[in-house]
């Protein structure tokens, strides 16, 4: 209770004078630990491929002698292409392509769909047996050298297939075909409709990026409860899916300039939407539409241990972010050590004692969590303050973080 009225007390009109501190970003890139997708951005994990550039996945339909197929490889390609690379497009500023490559017939699999035992704890043994079999079925038909993601799609009608079965399984063992190493596969068991944005949710963790919901241990309650609609790798139904401006930091969409680190004192910063890129329109000061934003600074970053910092980010109706609850400075906790599915970021509530968007909202306690224009906010047991003073004509925020 004291912590909720503390953060409700910080919550307020605030002026004051501003006196920058250092801004280079390097002070505050966390170092990459040995924590499973750890959040760590100072060097690149090589096991995994960075989306820097335009990378190549091939997705293989596999069908089962105890089903047929009553949906087409087109129509399960057409569930999730375009929208998986439209959605890493936007996000990465155009910096990135996925560019897909669906067969166009299914491969059949040796066994029944059911001597597989799907399901979303796959036990070791039967997993692997699933991609021996899938790998070998497909490569006559697939060239794997050529590809930087694999996708295995399961036929979604198939008796023994599980659609809350859909991972990345990652190898401690690669498997081998066509002279190359194939380190990890999407396995992929949706249904027909799929889950929304579920392929580009999983291929972000080929990217190295971790889960950021809570997996209770009962299998009950909320998963939401660290980032809420926030970040895809969170919840792919958020109202604000968009990846975090740490995360695009850590994949290299963000270049240094874009970055900045406040050590001490305060620091002015005006704060482009994250979702505003080169030629993505932006509500401007009038309420009009305005165009040109995308090269200015995205994220601010407050170290606050060896291992944590929090960060600052404007996030409104922009791009990814197009059906977003509440606008304005999102603040959120960001940790190195912990291990995916263990809280790597928390999203920091500064509205604590109110919900919003209970229809839509994959987490209403957090839907209205950005300081709001005209509010400041005191981090709860950190001495970091963030004001929001205005907006600029083309639809920026201007900030000010204090480090007390």
């Amino acid at each position: 209770m004291c912590t909720t009225l503390s953060a409700l007390a910080a919550t307020s009109l605030m002026t004051g004078p501003s006196d920058a501190g250092p801004r280079s970003p390097e002070p505050c890139a966390l170092t990459r630990t040995d924590a499973h997708h750890s959040e760590g951005l100072d060097t690149w994990n090589a096991a995994y491929p960075r989306p820097a550039r335009g990378l190549d996945a091939v997705m293989v339909f596999l069908s089962f002698p105890d089903s047929h197929p009553l949906t087409t490889p087109q129509q399960l390609t057409a569930d999730h292409f375009p929208a998986t690379s439209r959605f890493f497009e936007r996000a990465s500023y155009g910096r990135f392509s996925l560019r897909p490559h669906p067969l166009r017939r299914w491969i059949r699999m040796p066994r029944p769909s059911t001597a597989y035992a799907i399901q979303r704890d796959w036990k070791p043994e039967q997993r692997a047996a699933y991609l021996r079999d899938a790998l070998a079925a497909a490569d006559g038909h697939v060239d794997f050298s050529r590809f930087d993601v694999v996708y295995f799609v399961a036929d979604p009608d198939a008796p023994g297939v599980d659609s809350d079965a859909t991972k990345v399984v990652n190898l401690e063992v690669p498997l081998r075909a066509d002279g190359t190493d194939i380190r990890r596969v999407v396995t992929v068991f949706e249904r027909h409709p799929p889950d929304r944005l579920v392929l580009a949710h999983e291929t972000g963790h080929v990217f190295d990026l971790p889960d950021l919901y809570r997996r209770p241990a009962d299998g009950k309650g909320d998963w939401d409860t660290h980032v809420g609609d926030w970040d895809l790798m969170g919840s792919q139904f958020g109202l604000a899916p968009d990846l975090f401006g740490w995360h695009k930091w850590k994949l290299g969409w963000l270049e240094p300039r874009q970055v900045t680190c406040v050590r001490s004192g305060s620091a002015r910063l005006t704060l482009e939407p994250l979702g505003a890129g080169p030629g993505v329109p932006v509500t401007g000061a009038a309420g009009t539409p305005v165009f040109g934003l995308g090269r200015g600074t995205k994220l601010a970053v407050v170290r606050t241990g060896a291992d944590s910092v929090l960060a600052f980010e404007a996030r409104g109706p922009v791009g990814n972010d197009a059906t977003t609850c509440r606008q304005g400075v999102l603040v959120y906790r960001v940790r190195s050590g912990a291990q995916s599915g263990g809280g790597p970021i928390d999203v920091i509530d500064a509205h604590p004692g109110t919900e919003a968007c209970w229809e839509d909202s994959v987490y209403p306690p957090l839907a209205d969590a950005p300081v709001a224009l005209g509010e400041s906010f005191t981090v709860p047991g950190e001495g970091v303050r963030v004001e929001v003073q205005g907006r600029t004509a083309s639809g920026a925020w201007t900030v000010e973080i204090t480090v007390l």
